[in-house]
C-alpha cells in the first residue's frame, strides 16, 4: 500500500528554506511573522488587521463587477470579514494542476477559520500583470495511453516581442480541437472539453478564459476572483503604490539586508536584488516596462501610481493592502518570496498574514498503483531520472536463480579475498595493500555483471519497458512533479469532474507533507 504522505525532504528539488518552513519552522521564524502550524497565529494575525470600511466598500464594488453577486461577496461586504488569499499566473487551460490545489486549500482554510469564529472568504488573485507569455502560453495533458501532449497558443503578431501583461492578450484560436483529440478515449473527455470550450469562447483573453474555467471547475468553492488590471482596483491600490514609491531607498536597503540574512542562515534569496534592481514596472500603452531610476527619483512618479506595477517582492504586500488578508496560501517559491517580502510588510503595512503552504497531490491512477505494487516501488522512488526508474524495474525482473548465484559468488569471492588478504598481511603489507585495491575492483566487476544482467532482462521484456514509461509519464513526467507539469484537465477527463470534490475532502492544511491520492 502506498503511503498517504511523502515528506518534502524525500522529493527532488525541495529547497532548504521550504524544508525548514515545513518541518523546522523555528529555523525560519525570523523571516515570517506568524507560525502557520500554531492555531493561535490566525487570531493574532486577524487582530492586527485594520481595514477601512471605505476601502472595503470600494473593493466590494470592484469584486462585484468582476464576479457578480455571490454568497462570498455578501460575506466579504460585512465588516470584520477577512480574506484567505492565493493566486497564480493565468496559464492556458488553468495552468498546472497545483493551481487547483492552491484554490481548494484557500477555500478549505477560509471555511475552517469561519467555523472557528474568524469570518473569512477565499480570494484568488489572478496574476494578469505578469508579462512572461512563454510561462503561460501552454498546457500539458496526457492521452488515453498516458502519453504527454503539449497544447500551445501564440500571441497575436502585434503583441509578439513586447512585455505585455499576459492577462489582456487575446487568444485568437484556443486549441480546443487539439485538446479534444488529446483527451479522446478518456471516460469524461467530452464533458471536460465542453467546459473548456465554454470558458475559452471567441474573443477570450488569457485572463478571462482562465477565470471562466476556474469559476466553472471550482463553482462549489465560491471563490472571489480578483484581476489587478481592473482600473477600479488600481485606483483603490494607488495610495499604497505611492507610499512604496516614496519608500524605495528604505525598501532597497531592507531587501539587501534581508538577502544577507538569508545567506548567513544557509538559504538563498528567491528574488535577486542588488543596488540597481528596480522594484516597479510601468503599465503604459498596453506594455509593462521595467522602471529604471535612481532610488531617490521614484517618488517623482507618485502622480502616476495607478500605472505602476509592483515586482514579485512588493506584489503580495500590495495584495494585502487591497484585502484584509489573514492568511496567504502559496507554493514553495512564493513562500520564499515572502521571506524577503517581510521587510516591505513591516515598513509599508506594519503587519503580515500567516504564510501557509498549499496542499500538494500526486494522483495515482489504478494502473500506476498496480505497477507500483508489482514492482515493490513507492511514488517517491519513481521521482528520479528515467534511467534510474528502468533500473529499479529491471532489478525486479532478473531470474531468482541468477540473483542467488550472483549473491553466492559475491559472498564466496569476498570470503576468499579476505582470507588471502589476511595471509598476505602476515607475509608482506605492501602485497596486502595491493590486494585491497584489487578486492574493490573484483567486487565492482561482479556488481557490474549484476547491473548488465538486469538491463538485458529489461531489454528483453517489452512490457516492463512500457510499464516504466507509464510510471514515468504519469507520476514524474519529463522529470517534473506531476502537479507542476500536467493541467488538472486530463485527471478530470479520466476520473470525472467530481475529482475536485474528492480532493477538497482530502486537503489537510496543517499537514506539511505532499499527499498521495490513490484513485
Amino acid at each position: 500500500m502506498q503511503p498517504a504522505c511523502i515528506r518534502h525532504t524525500d522529493l527532488p528539488g525541495t529547497s532548504q528554506l521550504f524544508a525548514d518552513f515545513a518541518y523546522h519552522f523555528d529555523r525560519v521564524a525570523q523571516f515570517y511573522q506568524h507560525d502557520p502550524y500554531d492555531p493561535g497565529s490566525f487570531e493574532r494575525a486577524a487582530a492586527q488587521i485594520q481595514y477601512p470600511e471605505e476601502r472595503r466598500a470600494a473593493m466590494v464594488a470592484a469584486l462585484r463587477a468582476q464576479n457578480g453577486d455571490s454568497e462570498s461577496l455578501k460575506r466579504f461586504a460585512q465588516a470584520g470579514t477577512l480574506a484567505v488569499v492565493t493566486g497564480q499566473q493565468v496559464g492556458l487551460f488553468s495552468g498546472p494542476a497545483y493551481t487547483i490545489y492552491k484554490a481548494i486549500t484557500a477555500a478549505h482554510m477560509a471555511r475552517h477559520l469561519s467555523d472557528r469564529g474568524i469570518p473569512a472568504v477565499p480570494v484568488f488573485w489572478l496574476a494578469t500583470e505578469d508579462h512572461d507569455f512563454a510561462e503561460v502560453n501552454h498546457a500539458w495533458v496526457y492521452n488515453a495511453a498516458g502519453e504527454p501532449t503539449a497544447l500551445r497558443v501564440d500571441a497575436p503578431a502585434e503583441f509578439a516581442g513586447k512585455p505585455r501583461p499576459v492577462g489582456g492578450i487575446p487568444i485568437a484560436s484556443p486549441p480546443i480541437d487539439q485538446l479534444r483529440a488529446a483527451l479522446a478515449g478518456l471516460p469524461f473527455s467530452d464533458e471536460v472539453t465542453a467546459i473548456v470550450e465554454q470558458a475559452y469562447r471567441p474573443g477570450a483573453t488569457m485572463g478571462s478564459g482562465f477565470r471562466a474555467l476556474l469559476k466553472t471547475l471550482l463553482a462549489k468553492l465560491d471563490l472571489l476572483y480578483l484581476d489587478p488590471l481592473d482600473p477600479a482596483v488600481r485606483q483603490v491600490g494607488a495610495p499604497f503604490l505611492a507610499q512604496a514609491l516614496r519608500a524605495v531607498p528604505e525598501l532597497k536597503a531592507g531587501f539587501l539586508a534581508r538577502n544577507r540574512e538569508l545567506a548567513d542562515a544557509g538559504y538563498h534569496a528567491q528574488v535577486y536584488v542588488d543596488e540597481k534592481t528596480s522594484l516597479f514596472f510601468l503599465l503604459d500603452k498596453d506594455e509593462r516596462v521595467t522602471l529604471r531610476r535612481k532610488d531617490s527619483e521614484y517618488a517623482d512618479l507618485v502622480g502616476r501610481a495607478e500605472q505602476v506595477s509592483p515586482n514579485a517582492l512588493l506584489r503580495p504586500v500590495w495584495e494585502d493592502y487591497l484585502l484584509p488578508t489573514v492568511a496567504y496560501v502559496g507554493g514553495p517559491g512564493e513562500l520564499a518570496y515572502l521571506a524577503q517580502s517581510q521587510v516591505a510588510y513591516q515598513l509599508l503595512l506594519g503587519r503580515m498574514p500567516v504564510a501557509m503552504a498549499r496542499s500538494g497531490f500526486t494522483i495515482v491512477d489504478p494502473r500506476s498503483r498496480k505497477l507500483l505494487e508489482h514492482y515493490h516501488m513507492t511514488v517517491a522512488q519513481v521521482m528520479t531520472h528515467e534511467g534510474g526508474l528502468k533500473e529499479r524495474i529491471a532489478q525486479q525482473l532478473v531470474p531468482e536463480s541468477i540473483v542467488k548465484s550472483l549473491a553466492t559468488a559475491t559472498s564466496e569471492v569476498t570470503r576468499q579475498i579476505d582470507r588471502l588478504q589476511a595471509d598476505l598481511e602476515a607475509f608482506d603489507r605492501t602485497l596486502a595493500a595491493a590486494m585491497g585495491k584489487s578486492r574493490a575492483k573484483i567486487l565492482y566487476q561482479l556488481e557490474k555483471i549484476g547491473k548488465k544482467t538486469a538491463r538485458e532482462t529489461l531489454r528483453r521484456d517489452e512490457r516492463a519497458l512500457a510499464d516504466s514509461r507509464h510510471l514515468a509519464n504519469m507520476l514524474y513526467p519529463h522529470r517534473h512533479p506531476q502537479e507542476r507539469f500536467y493541467s488538472i484537465l486530463p485527471f478530470l477527463a479520466q476520473h470525472g469532474p467530481d475529482l475536485i470534490d474528492r480532493l477538497v475532502d482530502a486537503v489537510e492544511p496543517m499537514c506539511p507533507d505532499h499527499r498521495i491520492y490513490n484513485i
